[in-house]
């Protein structure tokens, strides 16, 4: 038996805020924000959106796109780093919405790295109970936790949800697939949103509740961290990096990604991109990604295809696979 995703979703929030409207309050323009990420414009929730909502929306997607009823998954999982709440997860309000009553349901908190981490949770579940389905999610509402006043960072975050469902296949394994997952702890300070019980003064909670990022260590460890995730996973393949079909990097930065392309050798038509439009989703990245390149036609059946991920933790990994078998 084979797992294979079953069919893909996202949603990204009706409304978009362009760089000529952050222009408005900030010191900046279109082009120079463009220059620097390779941004025109971000999807942002309404006053009615949460993470929760977002993630339902693409699972209903994914669900439909798959052919399979809510009833008949198995185990839900989250990642997001903007969850509604603490606790309860973000899953177990997927659960409820949707109806999957015979599920287990729990978040994964890995930021943009998150979606990857989800992915081989998930692997390692239906693979302990062959037959069982999954539905994978990466949901973020990072409007609601950047500083829209400081330029080096709100410019680069938008909100949305991509997920997958992944159930087993007849078709016989190849062992192709193949995850790698790794922590650099030493930089969990460059990329954080502070807040939660940690009270070192003794003066009541500390909470900063706004993301910040130190953009420079964070710039370096990532186009350092792409390369190495898509040649450990080509070298344990027994592949070169021209044998993948198609790249699916988290949408971070458009410098950080042609410069890794750069480093591999890869060439940009092999690389899906959609942070023109969307911009960073953190853990709804990858998702959201795969789902425009399934409908869009880049990514077929058959192709060997590279998930890519790099953020706060610092994290990264990645997972390579015959698209749509893991």
């Amino acid at each position: 038996m084979s797992l294979k995703i079953l069919g893909t979703g996202s949603y990204l929030p009706p409304k978009v805020v362009t760089n000529e409207d952050l222009a408005k309050t900030l010191d900046t323009s279109d082009e120079w924000i463009f220059a620097h990420s390779g941004i025109h414009s971000r999807h942002v929730v309404g006053p009615e959106g949460s993470t929760s909502s977002s993630a339902v929306r693409a699972a209903s997607a994914a669900l439909e796109s798959a052919g399979v009823a809510a009833s008949e998954i198995d185990a839900i999982v989250v990642a997001t780093c903007s969850p509604d709440y603490l606790l309860p997860s973000t899953a177990s309000f997927v659960h409820k919405e949707l109806g999957c009553a015979h599920a287990c349901a729990f978040d994964v908190a890995a930021a943009c790295t998150g979606f990857v981490y989800a992915l081989e949770m998930a692997r390692g579940y239906l693979t302990l109970h062959p037959g069982a389905k999954a539905l994978v999610i990466g949901a973020e509402t990072l409007s609601r936790i950047v500083d829209w006043s400081d330029r080096a960072s709100c410019i680069l975050f938008g909100d949305g949800a991509g997920a997958v469902v992944v159930g087993s296949d007849d078709t016989p394994s190849d062992g192709f697939c193949r995850s790698y997952l790794r922590t650099d702890g030493t930089g969990y300070a460059y990329l954080m949103r502070e807040g939660g019980v940690c009270d070192p003064g003794g003066f009541g909670m500390r909470a900063a509740p706004l993301l910040k990022m130190s953009g420079k260590p964070v710039f370096q460890f990532a186009v350092k961290a792409l390369p190495k995730v898509v040649e450990r996973l080509c070298g344990e393949a027994g592949i070169a990096t021209s044998d993948i079909d198609l790249f699916v990097p988290h949408q971070a930065n458009i410098r950080i990604i042609d410069s890794a392309a750069r480093r591999l050798g890869i060439s940009c038509d092999r690389v899906f991109t959609n942070i023109d439009s969307v911009a960073n989703t953190s853990g709804a990245s990858i998702p959201i990604a795969i789902d425009q390149a399934v409908r869009s036609g880049r990514l077929r059946d058959g192709m060997k295809v590279c998930l890519v991920g790099f953020g706060a933790g610092l994290t990264y990994g990645g997972m390579l696979a015959r698209w749509p078998f893991l």
